[in-house]
């Protein structure tokens, strides 16, 4: 059986239950590969529960040392620390790792690469979209990470226009064997979607929290906090200030037309309350709750229109790694033993 050594840098809710997930692929019977995981995340306390959780073999409080003689590497840090993450493991990763980006910007992550990477090593972006039984949860810490966290998702893949197939075909794989489809996208394409799905939410909780306790009233309002107000806020809890401030600076643009759609309907549904417009309310809420509903359905379903835009490939149980850049490295991973000589 060959082992594929993996770092995961950044444990996190999705760094953490990468290394589930592989730990899951690695007791199969039929696993044709075993993946041995080195963990690194910036929080020590990270790293002892990710060890407790069995989500991975070792982890180093040392990027480097979690990123040097490494196939893949699963890059999963908190959003300020990808650019220096970059800068210090560029020159020092091997010829032939794959670095699987899931930072939630693509566009800056490809120029990060492109200016830090150096040798044969290749950045593959990846946004997962989590199974449906995680949608409503509105969590993101490691304490719940979970082994399916990518089961009957999917994987979107945006390869840089450089990186070789097989680094592509690799980034396919590695998604299948994660439980998640893979498709591709485009990065400035994801990078507005991200704008209404990631950053619009954020900017909506910070901002609604940021009025409230500036306001008289606050301090009994806040003994009525629930799930919803906690779902709507809770980036101010899961996630570092400067996390937040660069998923709206580095985006924007994208971010500012989506405030500004969402400023007018805002202003619309004030009107219809300040009016008492009944029957303009019920339209709004009638028309949003059947679009969400129907959103809801495809969402659990995966299914988006009648194009299958997925990567038609081979089922990667038996056949993961067709090959990595015709190396000694590949040879290794195909289960080729003149590769490790």
């Amino acid at each position: 059986m060959n082992t594929i050594n993996v770092g995961i840098l950044g444990l996190g809710r999705v760094g953490a239950s990468v290394g589930l997930a592989l730990k899951r692929y690695n007791a199969r019977k039929d696993a044709r590969q075993k993946f041995n995981i080195t963990g690194y995340d910036p929080l020590e306390a990270s790293g002892v529960t990710a060890r407790n959780q069995n989500a991975v073999d070792a982890v180093t409080r040392s990027l480097l040392d979690a990123a040097s003689n490494k196939e893949i590497l699963v890059l999963a840090l908190p959003y300020r620390e990808v650019a220096a993450a970059y800068r210090l493991i560029g020159g020092e990763v091997r010829a032939g790792t794959v670095i699987l980006d899931m930072s939630p910007l693509k566009q800056p992550s490809q120029q990060w690469a492109t200016k830090y990477l150096k040798g044969e090593a290749f950045a593959i972006g990846v946004t997962p979209i989590l199974n449906f039984k995680y949608l409503f949860d509105g969590t993101d810490d490691i304490e719940h990470a979970a082994a399916d966290l990518f089961d009957d998702g999917h994987m979107l893949l945006m390869p840089h226009l450089e990186a070789p197939k097989e680094a592509v075909e690799l980034a396919a794989d590695l998604s299948e064997i994660l439980g998640a489809a893979p498709h591709f996208a485009d990065p400035a394409e994801h990078d507005v979607w991200v704008a209404a799905t990631e950053g619009l939410p954020a900017a909506l909780g910070v901002a609604t929290f940021y009025g409230l306790v500036r306001r008289n009233g606050w301090d009994d309002a806040r003994r009525a906090g629930n799930p919803s107000f906690g779902r709507l806020t809770h980036h101010l809890f899961d996630a570092h200030p400067d996390d937040v401030r660069d998923l709206l600076l580095n985006n924007r643009d994208n971010v500012v037309r989506q405030l500004d759609a969402t400023l007018e309907t805002l202003h619309t549904l004030r009107d219809v309350l300040a009016q008492n417009d009944q029957k303009s309310l019920e339209g709004l809420l009638i028309d949003s709750a059947q679009a969400y509903q129907e959103w809801v359905a495809r969402r659990q379903k995966g299914e988006w229109d009648d194009r299958t835009d997925g990567v038609k490939r081979e089922s990667s149980t038996d056949l993961f790694m067709s090959g990595l850049f015709g190396s000694a490295v590949s040879k290794r991973l195909r289960g080729d033993k003149k590769g490790d000589e």
